[in-house]
């Protein structure tokens, strides 16, 4: 785990994140987390728990909304009307923090790996709600909030994914 002065910690129960800067909680937001549970199986679209860093952060600089596929901008910003369009999508918006487990067996190597599983702290549609679980394995943001932590926290930032409350 990082040593660096923030930590983030989320709760699949309470459905939030906690972001501490040296101890001190500086961000308390509501997140949605996987639809299907807790769970770090390939293909179970499931939030992995365990002991976590961000690998990469992916959209600095790009417009609140930006829609991404495969981790690229498409050059599309996210409307409820391209929403139509495409029902199936799953909507990757604004900013990607990529997640990598440190557990070996848990969330590391073969079919619990949590970076080969596409992983991700991502912003979401605006209308999505928010404290109820719903992605398809990510922890869903909105997007004002994936900026803001994007904006504080560098890569190899600590990421505990937990089932109880914090």
């Amino acid at each position: 785990m990082q040593s660096g002065p923030f930590t983030i910690t989320v709760s699949i129960d309470e459905q939030r994140l906690h972001l501490h800067e040296s101890g001190r909680l500086v961000m308390d937001v509501a997140i949605s987390a996987a639809a299907n549970g807790p769970g770090e199986i390939l293909h179970s679209e499931c939030t992995p728990r365990g002991r976590h860093i961000i690998r990469a952060k992916i959209g600095a600089g790009c417009p609140a909304g930006t829609v991404f596929v495969g981790r690229r901008p498409t050059g599309e910003l996210y409307t409820p009307e391209l929403r139509q369009e495409h029902p199936g999508r799953d909507w990757i918006l604004t900013r990607i923090l990529w997640l990598s487990g440190l557990e070996t067996g848990k969330n590391r190597s073969g079919e619990v790996d949590s970076m080969r599983r596409y992983i991700y702290i991502h912003g979401c549609p605006e209308e999505d709600p928010m404290g109820i679980p719903s992605s398809h394995g990510c922890i869903k943001m909105k997007n004002d909030d994936v900026i803001h932590l994007f904006d504080l926290v560098p890569v190899g930032t600590s990421v505990l994914v937990q089932e109880a409350a914090l």
